[in-house]
């Protein structure tokens, strides 16, 4: 059985892209099947990217070809790459900070940046700017194919070359009993906020269910929720309305309310200049 395609784009479904791909892997092999993660992913937001593939990846078996095609500098001379990580599984990609989460948390064996002469869809030479059609999603159809093999991607590069995000931006920082860090997703439909702090490194630094703790959140040094807050298992430890941290399916530590939108209700919003404090 060949491996799935599983792959996340920004570029919604309001319009052809995502058929498109889909329709050059399916001219490479028209058994492969291609499964989404998710054509939502705010656009231009890599470090999104980054994260979202890192939620899915690990419950994915051995062989599996992702595709994560958020490409603002497509066209240019950033690299298209394909990886292989330390657990069997592969990524097709540009080479812009999208693999920063599986570097650290998964780990990357080895790097090739793709060849274009051979893995490019025929006839797309003149076009610059849907590399996730013409180069992505062939190069990856023909690697779960097996019309390919790793090495046939293109020419391995040093993986100390892998563009990456700080770490700061994916890892909170612990201090003593103080931990800092951003919010680093608001797409949880039910409107709880990832924070960038693994529940294994919470209870590291001495987090316990039933401890309260208190939380700061502030937008660009603007604080605008600073109250202790409960840390549960989840949410039914608290009163409908009250906030909670509890441990995520995702493995990372997020803030909710108990049958309420905690995104919505304080207008929280993710990346660097969205930040918190959690003071045990």
């Amino acid at each position: 059985m060949k491996p799935c395609i599983v792959w996340q784009t920004d570029f919604g479904l309001k319009w052809g892209a995502v058929a498109a791909m889909r329709g050059v892997c399916k001219q490479v092999d028209p058994t492969l099947e291609c499964v989404d993660i998710t054509h939502e992913i705010e656009q231009y937001n890599i470090l999104a990217a980054s994260r979202e593939i890192m939620y899915v990846e690990p419950f994915w078996p051995k062989g599996t070809v992702f595709v994560s095609v958020v490409d603002p500098g497509v066209g240019t001379d950033r690299r298209a790459c394909a990886a292989k990580l330390k657990d069997g599984n592969y990524i097709v990609t540009p080479d812009n900070g999208t693999l920063t989460h599986l570097f650290y948390q998964v780990g990357i064996d080895e790097i090739r940046e793709i060849d274009e002469s051979v893995n490019r869809y025929p006839g797309t030479e003149d076009v610059s700017v849907f590399h996730g059609r013409d180069i992505f999603a062939y190069t990856a159809a023909r690697l779960a194919a097996g019309v390919i093999d790793f090495n046939g991607v293109g020419p391995a590069y040093p993986i100390e070359e892998i563009v990456l995000f700080r770490q700061d931006m994916i890892k909170a920082q612990v201090d003593g009993t103080t931990i800092k860090g951003i919010v680093s997703s608001v797409s949880d439909p039910f409107g709880s906020i990832a924070l960038n702090i693994l529940s294994s490194d919470f209870k590291a630094a001495g987090c316990r269910h039933g401890d309260h703790l208190h939380v700061t959140l502030s937008d660009q040094g603007t604080v605008y929720f600073d109250q202790d807050v409960l840390y549960e298992k989840s949410f039914g430890y608290v009163d409908v309305g009250e906030p909670i941290l509890f441990d995520s399916s995702t493995n990372y530590i997020e803030l909710g309310i108990n049958q309420g939108n905690f995104r919505d209700t304080f207008r929280v919003k993710a990346g660097s200049d969205h930040t918190f404090v959690i003071v045990k």
